[in-house]
């Protein structure tokens, strides 16, 4: 699969319009009259590679880049081209399956870089191919004229470009990175050292100054730790007691409803009490009024008992037959005289029971008169005693009602007395509970009382010492501290306060400066051993990589001469030749690298033991020949073709950029390079510019520029398929 894709090309050098060349696989050849701009491509492509000498693209100035227009079209302020490359093999190490890198200068002098449309910087598109054993240092583009840039390079450059084929390039630009750091880390480290030197002699003096200060610090910390157990401790305990107390003030208050509605309901009570005792005085008129009334009817019976005995009496002295009137007389008497006798005592059942005994007497004296005839007499006596009877029976109802009457009175009496004494307990029971209740209420609020004061105190007395209640209510204190602890950390509290005003007052300024200055000199000690570490690691780094490039270097370079030696022999019929390492001395190269310089650029531009570099030496067949000096132009030409064949060999990059680097080739030695280009297009992709027809036949892709009327470069392509069949 090819890796080069197309070339896209608009306003750079003579392609004024919008150019695109497509790249299949094998040999891609560019042909055309001298100045059609057929070298331009290879111009854009080193450009897009990271060149950025406008020497090394055959102008004076980058602005030279830009199509300077013609007398038939106007030049362009800008030029743009991007190269792309098909990336489904992965060989650049990122997540796309096509990768375009894009350029653009404008007159200005304004350059921008592109890695798939994001902005990047020069430095990041080199090591982008760099790490693809790509780059402008190499012989993956060689230029036109410069077929023999390997024989013309210096020793060193030789090296540079078989390290950038071999892909050893990333390994060089970490390397001089490394010392470039370490480098500015060495200066950095004795800019430290210097100051530390010039800090210290002042940072002792200040330290002298403060020494007595010092220790007040200690004491307004521990005076400060004193506090927060002294204050923390009282605080905590003072606040846990009001929460007691609250609580329990709060648990107290909800008793009192309860007994207060007790009390009510007591006092309500007595008053129902007390109410209903009326109506029992009441009921006792109403007796006393039956009483009289029992007097009355009393009264009355003698009254009627008077009238019967003076009829009896009459009836004696007039002489008519009635001999039963004379036993009436006696009973009339009994009777008169058991009432007044009876009706004089207060015992009412005795009463009773003398008027039923009477009842009976009359009844069986009334049974025992005959009422022969119609005497008028006995007539009259009969009615006097029915009315008797009749007088006794009423009497003995009252009688009746009135022991009932007594004796619900003196029922309701003792009820009421009763509940009354009841209620009146109740209601001096609920007024005790209550007044205990509001003693029990007043010892509480006298306890929160005393505790508010006493919390208030200890506010007062935190002001004192300048500080606040508030600072010590999350203080962690010992729950174990007692009242003997207390009254210790107090005389503690004392002495570090005597001993804090006997220091005076602290120069504040001073401290300051001593704080600064320290931290300053921490700082730089701390900088300066970072910068040491640094020295030592970015040290071990240089070693490591410097190594590991001689190891792979060395063991590239065996191959790298069995295939230079083979291809040497071809292109000259015999002979031999190889590379050699050689020594180099150290050299005094520039301090620092100019503004905006690449890893590129600092191979030639670090103070160090430059890397070994590298000879050739050559025996040519039936010459005798053995330095570069003395080859001829074309000799040159076929050398540096064995030497570019022969890394390629060793490690084949994905595509080379061939610039008429067969113009000094005769035919035969043409021949041998198209057949080394057939044999190597198997695996390489090759895009050459040429005039060679030998060279020609043997591409896959025939590009041809022409040179427009107006002054522009035109491209016309050809598939050659049935011409190499």
């Amino acid at each position: 699969m090819n890796l080069l894709h197309r070339l896209e090309l608009n306003g750079f050098k003579s392609f004024a319009q919008r150019t695109v060349l497509e790249f299949p696989e094998g040999i891609t050849a560019i042909v055309g009259p001298n100045g059609s701009g057929k070298s331009n491509v290879i111009d854009a492509i080193r450009w897009l590679l990271g060149e950025r000498e406008a020497k090394n693209l055959r102008g004076v100035k980058v602005e030279d880049l830009i199509f300077a227009g013609t007398s038939k079209r106007a030049r362009l302020g800008q030029a743009q081209a991007s190269l792309h490359f098909d990336n489904r093999t992965k060989f650049f190490p990122v997540d796309f399956s096509e990768v375009a890198i894009a350029r653009q200068v404008s007159r200005d002098g304004v350059s921008q870089y592109f890695i798939n449309k994001a902005e990047v910087r020069l430095k990041d598109v080199v090591d982008f191919f760099a790490r693809a054993r790509l780059g402008t240092k190499g012989l993956v583009v060689i230029s036109q004229g410069n077929s023999d840039v390997f024989i013309q390079a210096t020793p060193q450059g030789r090296r540079e470009m078989i390290e950038e084929m071999l892909g050893l390039r990333e390994y060089q630009i970490k390397r001089l990175d490394a010392e470039r750091r370490l480098k500015n880390a060495q200066a950095n480290l004795e800019k430290v050292q210097a100051l530390v030197e010039e800090i210290l002699p002042h940072l002792r003096s200040l330290k002298r100054q403060t020494n007595r200060w010092e220790k007040r610090g200690i004491l307004e910390q521990e005076l400060r730790e004193l506090e927060n157990n002294f204050f923390g401790f009282q605080l905590a305990e003072l606040n846990q007691k009001l929460e007691t107390a609250n609580q329990a003030m709060k648990t107290h208050k909800v008793g009192y409803e309860a007994l207060e509605s007790n009390k009510k309901k007591a006092e309500s009570n007595l008053k129902t009490i007390e109410a209903n005792q009326p109506k029992e005085r009441a009921e006792l008129g109403k007796i006393k009024s039956q009483l009289q009334t029992l007097l009355e009817t009393r009264s009355d019976l003698q009254k009627e008992i008077g009238r019967l005995e003076a009829k009896i009496e009459m009836s004696e002295q007039v002489p008519v037959d009635v001999p039963e009137s004379a036993n009436l007389l006696p009973l009339v008497k009994k009777v008169k005289h058991t009432l007044e006798a009876y009706l004089e005592e207060e015992d009412v059942e005795d009463l009773r029971a003398a008027i039923e005994t009477l009842l009976g007497e009359i009844d069986e004296s009334l049974a025992g008169i005959s009422t022969r005839g119609e005497d008028k007499s006995i007539r009259a006596l009969q009615v006097s005693f029915a009315k008797i009877r009749q007088d006794l029976e009423k009497l003995e109802s009252q009688i009746e009602k009135l022991k009932r009457d007594e004796s619900s009175l003196e029922k309701g009496q003792e009820d009421f007395y009763n509940s009354f004494k009841k209620a009146s307990s109740e209601l001096d029971f609920a007024k005790v509970t209550l007044d205990k209740w509001e003693s029990a209420e007043q010892a509480l609020r006298f306890e929160k009382e005393r505790l508010t004061i006493r919390l208030q105190e200890l506010e007062h007395q935190a002001a004192q010492s300048d500080r606040r209640l508030t600072e010590f209510k999350d203080v962690s204190v010992s729950k174990d501290l007692a009242r003997e602890d207390l009254a210790n950390l107090e005389r503690q509290i004392l002495k570090h306060r005597g001993e804090l005003a006997s220091m005076g007052e602290v120069d504040q300024a001073l401290l300051k400066e001593a704080r600064e200055t320290e931290e300053r000199y921490t700082f730089l000690e701390r900088e300066s051993k970072d910068l040491m570490q640094a020295q030592e690691d970015l040290g071990q780094m240089i070693t490591d990589l410097s190594e590991k490039v001689r190891t792979e270097f060395a063991a590239a370079l065996v191959k790298i001469n069995q295939e230079f030696g083979k291809f040497f022999e071809i292109m000259f019929n015999g002979g031999q030749a190889k590379l050699k390492v050689v020594k180099r001395k150290e050299t005094k190269l520039k301090e620092t690298e100019a503004e905006g310089e690449t890893p590129n650029d600092l191979a030639s531009e670090t103070n160090k033991k430059e890397d070994d570099g590298i000879e050739i030496e050559l025996n040519l067949p039936r010459k005798r020949i053995h330095s570069l000096e003395m080859l001829s132009g074309g000799e040159r030409s076929l050398v540096g073709i064995a030497a570019l064949f022969g890394l390629v060999s060793v490690s084949p990059p994905p595509f080379l950029v061939l610039d008429e680097i067969d113009a000094p080739l005769d035919e035969r030695n043409a021949r041998r390079f198209a057949e080394m280009l057939r044999e190597f297009s198997k695996k390489i992709q090759f895009v050459i510019v040429t005039h060679n027809r030998v060279v020609m036949e043997a591409a896959d892709v025939l590009y041809g520029v022409t040179m427009n009327e107006d002054g522009t470069s035109k491209i016309l392509s050809l598939k050659l398929e049935a011409a190499n069949t």
